[in-house]
């Protein structure tokens, strides 16, 4: 690309070249420098190769682990095996069916189904953040940085390994995040309805898709319209006709939480983990970003009211940032720390 600036500049022009050719080839110039990288299949292959491996070294020490929460996931999984009755279940994590139906749905240990699956979730999620970085006009650099910045992280080594529903919703939020950018509506859509499948909050996915599409882009709005109505319907299926008479549960704001929450050590800690490189960088570049990524700020902003509530209502940890971390890292990509420290293009010139 330097070379190409280098000639573009010195390049002797002929007498008769007016104002209008020199615009010409300044634009293309422009437009070459602005368009999207996507390498070869090859290239993309070897990338997704190494996000596994990288995650199957970073879970491998907890691999298929249960505590608190995903002792919960493990006993519904357990439950659709057959080998627990419906009285041993806990709501409301029976109800986020998909990805512990799919582990009893496999061959063999449920534990290890389970583990493999977050180990694909993860891996997947990487690669669509990267993919998402190259649609964005990122340098190769970033774009697997992108990745990185998904696997190389405390909630990923502290809570992928667990048998948790959040890789999957992480995944199915990266793949939502990069069909919105790359345009591609029916990806957004299903990821999105997959997304509400493995975790309910991830409806609110689709309430923005539907409402972005109402303002931007009218001709896909029957699509979200559709995916939205295939959520709810899951939802209702769920818990009325697979997952039945379980005790209800309720999330009600209470200062009584608020004022625990703000004395347990441990919870606070892992929210500042989870949160202290992503964030800043992602305030950092909330305004140097890639004007594709305008979508995502309305979008994260509205994906953060529902760990906020929950914040209100029941103890929350990291994994409430880290499921964010899909609409953080174009953001935070933008960052003229990060492209320093990878000595890329100024995001501002890249606009």
């Amino acid at each position: 690309m330097r070379c190409l600036l280098s000639f573009y500049i010195t390049a002797p022009m002929p007498d008769n070249t007016d104002a209008q050719t020199v615009a010409a080839r300044s634009s293309s110039v422009t437009a070459a420098i602005h368009a999207p990288i996507f390498p070869s299949p090859t290239y993309w292959i070897g990338l997704l190769t190494a996000y596994a491996l990288l995650a199957l070294a970073i879970m491998w020490w907890r691999w298929g682990g249960t505590v608190e929460d995903s002792l919960r996931y493990f006993e519904t999984a357990l439950y659709l095996r057959g080998e627990l009755p419906l009285q041993a279940l806990t709501a409301p994590f029976p109800y986020r069916l998909l990805v512990p139906a799919l582990a009893a749905l496999l061959p063999g240990e449920v534990r290890q189904n389970f583990a493999l699956l977050n180990w694909l979730f993860m891996s997947g999620a990487a690669i669509a953040m990267a993919l998402t970085a190259a649609r964005l006009g990122f340098r190769r650099k970033s774009i697997v940085c992108a990745g990185l910045l998904v696997l190389v992280s405390v909630p990923t080594f502290w809570y992928a390994p667990y048998l948790l529903v959040d890789p999957g919703s992480i995944c199915a939020r990266a793949v939502f995040v990069f069909g919105v950018v790359a345009g591609l509506p029916w990806l957004a859509a299903l990821a999105g309805l997959i997304g509400v499948a493995i975790r309910e909050e991830n409806i609110v996915l689709l309430c923005w898709l539907a409402g972005w599409w109402l303002l931007t882009r009218r001709q896909a709005l029957p699509l979200a319209l559709l995916a939205l109505a295939g959520a709810v319907a899951w939802m209702l299926a769920v818990r009325w006709y697979v997952i039945v008479g379980l005790p209800s549960y309720t999330w009600v704001p209470s200062m009584w939480m608020v004022g625990h929450a703000l004395t347990d050590w441990r919870s606070l800690l892992s929210l500042a983990l989870a949160a202290c490189l992503l964030l800043p960088l992602a305030i950092a570049g909330w305004k140097r970003a890639p004007q594709g990524s305008t979508p995502l700020k309305s979008l994260l902003l509205l994906m953060a009211l529902p760990p906020l509530y929950a914040a209100l209502c029941v103890r929350v940890d990291g994994r409430a940032i880290w499921g964010l971390y899909p609409f953080l890292i174009p953001l935070a990509l933008s960052s003229r720390w990060l492209q320093r420290l990878l000595a890329e293009p100024d995001c501002e010139a890249m606009r």
